[in-house]
């Protein structure tokens, strides 16, 4: 946990410490290494969010495995827009291939949705969603990820690669933002 000289001042409260971040992220790459044995999955990143979780995660997996990334965007601050913009599109085609999106957070599920649809006109073998944070009481649409690190309460939380006016992402705990920040 952060000490209170460890916690930024414009952090209300920890919601998740480093060390249970590192443990569950320990355990998914377990579990996906288990899942995913004998095939070669494509893990597409979902930018910037995603870039400190899929590092680690790839660490913790025993998978040979390729990585790509897409961005897409639907916040603006604290809120969706409700319309999703594909900002960067893959390098590689994903035709026949097993897929795994990895996300950093999973709430409206309108940027995933998009994705999902995205991708599954692209010819995926399977399409799978792997998510550090899972937000549910927030959903617009049904997104179901299979694999979730932690189901959180409807709060605005930074750090981990989460980010506010991109601002946060390197803190190495999930925290709530204080409101004035």
């Amino acid at each position: 946990m952060a000490t209170t000289s460890e916690l930024h001042p414009d952090i209300e409260r920890v919601l998740i410490d480093s060390a249970s971040i590192q443990r569950r992220v320990r355990e998914l790459g377990e579990e996906l290494t288990r899942d995913y044995a004998g095939r070669r999955p494509v893990l597409i990143g979902i930018l910037k969010g995603c870039v400190l979780f899929l590092s680690d995660l790839l660490r913790e997996t025993r998978l040979d495995c390729s990585v790509d990334f897409m961005s897409a965007a639907s916040y603006s601050g604290t809120s969706s827009t409700g319309a999703v913009r594909l900002l960067l599109d893959l390098r590689n085609s994903i035709e026949g291939k097993d897929v795994l999106l990895i996300e950093d957070i999973v709430d409206t599920g309108l940027t995933l949705s998009y994705l999902l649809q995205n991708l599954k006109m692209r010819g995926a073998r399977s399409l799978e969603i792997c998510t550090l944070l899972d937000k549910t009481e927030c959903r617009k649409v049904q997104v179901q990820p299979k694999y979730v690190g932690f189901k959180i309460p409807n709060e605005f939380v930074v750090g981990f690669g989460l980010d506010y006016n991109e601002n946060y992402r390197n803190l190495p705990y999930i925290g709530v933002l204080k409101r004035p920040a």
